[in-house]
């Protein structure tokens, strides 16, 4: 079975069945049971339209589930609704169902955590990374805001702001390793900015562009990660750039500043060097301090600490670090890069090799203990 084409599909289904008036949680349970049956049966007696098909078995599933329930008579009215086999519609429900996830009932991070683990396919643990809190604390969020909208009529659309975070998110998670996941991500943000006309809307895809016009180089022949600064900036893609560059100055250019188009502005300025000497760091430097002043993220304080550390030298990059929290996610990986480059091979190495563990994927670990072992046998030399 061909699992790119199921998890394509799955938003799709589950938001029909949400349209058709099934509460959140029971949709999501009856597109699981189709999934199941889909393993079972398409090896053998693959359907000529797998949307129809597991459109057809979720809806059933739905239906037979309702029936056991108390309020049996009263949803038995809904059998005469069950959808006609044959080609299901080919319109896109993906980017609807984002919307419908951000359900008003729920708060602003409940609705982001519910839409990335039921629609974004996000496991439990990406999302508590993303977020920064306990695995079991997100477990717990993610059953919180699940108990919240069972029952409740997907009638009212959510917010944009709540719907950019959830695509953010799942671009980030795409962006460490499932490429697909971020090409899904930009392809929702392009239908949000053709029917949504706000620069953080254009903030957002021009962000996506100037990163995903980078994934041809990020990784070595080997699978392993490449650093920004060694990338091979020939296998950028060029047309991406440009089109990224150009929706953000128009964005830029309404004067309501935002902290997409903020972090799109620093990788619009990395995507502009002809070589990573060039890159204008002072000016980095700049909109890290405006994307802080937004965010008041630890994160962009810690990638700012980086971006100072090039512009001002290491050291100041390492005065900048000081201020921060050592608990943060990659705080030891660039307290290792920035005494490297003060010429501390041996504390650089140290923390390379300490930072590889708390990675948040293989690669990440993979290339951090790399830096230790170089690091190493420059010192034995």
């Amino acid at each position: 079975m061909d699992e790119a084409l199921v998890r394509s599909l799955t938003p799709a289904v589950l938001a029909i069945l949400v349209r058709r008036g099934a509460d959140f949680a029971a949709a999501e349970d009856a597109v699981q049971d189709a999934l199941v049956e889909a393993v079972r049966v398409w090896p053998d007696d693959p359907p000529r339209d797998p949307k129809g098909w597991l459109v057809t078995v979720a809806w059933r599933r739905f239906l037979d589930a309702t029936r056991a329930d108390t309020a049996r008579r009263r949803r038995e009215d809904r059998v005469d609704e069950e959808p006609a086999s044959g080609p299901a519609s080919g319109a896109d429900d993906t980017l609807q169902l984002y919307f419908l996830c951000a359900h008003p009932s729920l708060t602003a991070s409940s609705a982001v955590a519910l839409t990335l683990r039921a629609v974004g396919g996000l496991t439990t643990r990406q999302i508590a990374q993303a977020y920064l809190v306990p695995e079991a604390t997100m477990a717990q969020r993610v059953s919180r805001a699940k108990r919240t909208v069972s029952g409740v009529r997907f009638d009212r659309p959510g917010d944009v702001a709540t719907v950019l975070r959830v695509l953010y998110l799942v671009f980030n998670e795409g962006y460490s390793g499932d490429v697909d996941l971020s090409a899904e991500a930009v392809r929702l943000t392009r239908q949000l900015a053709a029917v949504i006309d706000h620069p953080e809307v254009a903030g957002l895809l021009a962000l996506m562009l100037l990163h995903h016009a980078r994934r041809a180089a990020r990784t070595a022949p080997d699978g392993s990660l490449v650093p920004l600064a060694e990338q091979d900036r020939g296998r950028w893609d060029t047309g991406a750039i440009a089109e990224g560059v150009e929706i953000l100055q128009t964005a830029l250019a309404r004067g309501r500043l935002g902290e997409f188009q903020a972090q799109a502005a620093i990788a619009a300025l990395h995507a502009d060097a002809p070589t990573a000497e060039e890159t204008d760091w002072a000016q980095i430097v700049e909109w890290y301090d405006e994307l802080a002043a937004l965010t008041d993220s630890p994160v962009v304080r810690l990638n700012r600490a980086v971006a100072i550390g090039e512009a001002d030298g290491p050291r100041a990059g390492l005065a900048a670090l000081a201020a921060l929290d050592d608990t943060l996610p990659r705080y030891t990986a660039v307290a290792a890069y920035l005494h490297e480059r003060d010429g501390d091979l041996a504390t650089a190495a140290r923390l390379y090799a300490q930072a590889a563990p708390k990675a948040p994927n293989l690669a990440e670990r993979d290339h951090l203990t790399r830096q230790a072992a170089r690091l190493n046998t420059r010192r034995e030399r």
